[in-house]
């Protein structure tokens, strides 16, 4: 008899990380490879928010904090709000937790019940169907085709939408396709969700200040006020300041459920790091110049990618709005042999060979639950991609 409860048996370990894993175990035996799975900027931590740690440290701030956040960085993060979505959250309307993750998935550990179900646009960020089934609810995928820009539509979203429905999940840009909605796009969308009072909006903006070509950002409260009571905001640290280890994630929402959410994570890891959290007060508060530095950095290797996997035979990729990643469709190499014979039926199997072959690693699009593509971040040195392109248009070029 096993150990092991059966809801592990509804889950599987991220796809994501297991690309970052396999591409890390062959570079230390010796292989050269490109890891392209990982979704973390290559830039370093800003000095002044390293600095902001050391001096809590020697300040003495290791101690245990509240549970879900401390005073200060509740604060930063409620006029972060204002000042960026105009958005009014208090102190007591905010949430941090260990990483964006961890928030998502408290919220749905504090409100979901059996059967509950949560509309999840695909391709989607490999984490929400699973966590969501954690919690016992039931993931229903929306499927959002390249013909619009991989963007849900306001027709689809009513159609989905039945009695049981509890959530929306709503993540722009989107991680994986870097797709994000603009004003008039969220709009629709919100306009659909007043007139179904039972569903609740969660968000995820992580990628917010990750956005190219004049692009506007916006998140469904701010578009929708009559949401606001109904919409937990969440956000984090991690991509626009590249603090993916410090795991600092957080969120805005009605009281009722922000304690509630409290009250799950008082139960399983207590408070986030002391350390982090005064980091994250640096990083909030500090200097933001460097943003829309790093985020020009970062449009000069989408545009690139973008034309030399254009320009690869057998792939077709989309420029998009945000993020750091590109979604582009293998489905012009499906059907095709290797060099050693065996047949591209998946995806899968071309991220396999792009490993195996020329050393690349990427992620394929049936983890994001929209095939046949695959994920390439961008996040990486510009000349690591460059040659990461040359040698998926060689693998390309060598099919029949």
């Amino acid at each position: 008899m096993s150990i092991l409860a059966s809801r592990l048996g509804r889950i599987k370990p991220s796809p994501t990380i297991a690309v970052t894993t396999k591409a890390a175990e062959l570079k230390a035996a010796g292989r050269d490879v490109i890891g392209l799975g990982a979704g973390e900027p290559d830039f370093d931590t800003p000095d002044n928010v390293k600095e902001a740690a050391i001096a809590a440290i020697h300040a003495g701030q290791t101690k245990y904090t509240a549970v879900d956040g401390t005073p200060a960085l509740k604060q930063a993060i409620s006029e972060k709000f204002k000042r960026e979505n105009k958005l009014d959250y208090a102190p007591s309307q905010i949430t941090v937790g260990t990483g964006g993750k961890q928030v998502l998935y408290n919220a749905l550990m504090a409100t979901l019940d059996e059967g509950d179900e949560v509309l999840i646009p695909a391709p989607y960020w490999v984490s929400y169907p699973d966590m969501v089934l954690l919690a016992g609810g039931e993931p229903v995928a929306i499927a959002c085709s390249e013909t619009n820009g991989f963007k849900l539509q306001p027709k689809d979203l009513d159609e989905a939408i039945t009695a049981k429905t509890k959530w929306l999940i709503l993540n722009s840009p989107s991680n994986p396709t870097g797709a994000a909605y603009t004003w008039d796009e969220m709009k629709a969308l919100t306009d659909v969700l007043k007139k179904h009072p039972h569903v609740w909006i969660m968000t995820d903006d992580m990628y917010e200040h990750l956005v190219y070509d004049n692009f506007v950002f916006c998140t469904p409260a701010q578009v929708e006020p009559e949401l606001y009571e109904r919409t937990l905001t969440v956000n984090g640290v991690s991509k626009a300041y590249a603090m993916t280890g410090w795991r600092i994630g957080y969120a805005g929402g009605p009281v009722e459920l922000i304690k509630a959410m409290a009250k799950i994570q008082s139960q399983s890891t207590s408070n986030p790091s002391s350390i982090s959290q005064a980091a994250a007060v640096e990083a909030l508060n500090g200097p933001q110049d460097f943003i829309p530095e790093n985020a020009k950095l970062f449009k000069g290797r989408r545009d690139m990618v973008v034309e030399m996997l254009n320009d690869c035979p057998g792939l077709k990729c989309l420029k998009p709005e945000g993020a750091f990643y590109v979604y582009p469709s293998c489905e012009g190499v499906i059907g095709k042999k290797t060099p050693e014979g065996k047949t591209i039926s998946s995806d899968g199997d071309f991220v396999t060979y792009l490993l195996e072959s020329v050393g690349v690693a990427a992620v394929q699009g049936e983890a994001f639950g929209l095939s046949p593509y695959f994920r390439i971040s961008y996040a990486t040195s510009t000349e690591a991609l460059k040659e990461a392109c040359a040698r998926i248009k060689k693998a390309c070029e060598a099919l029949a």
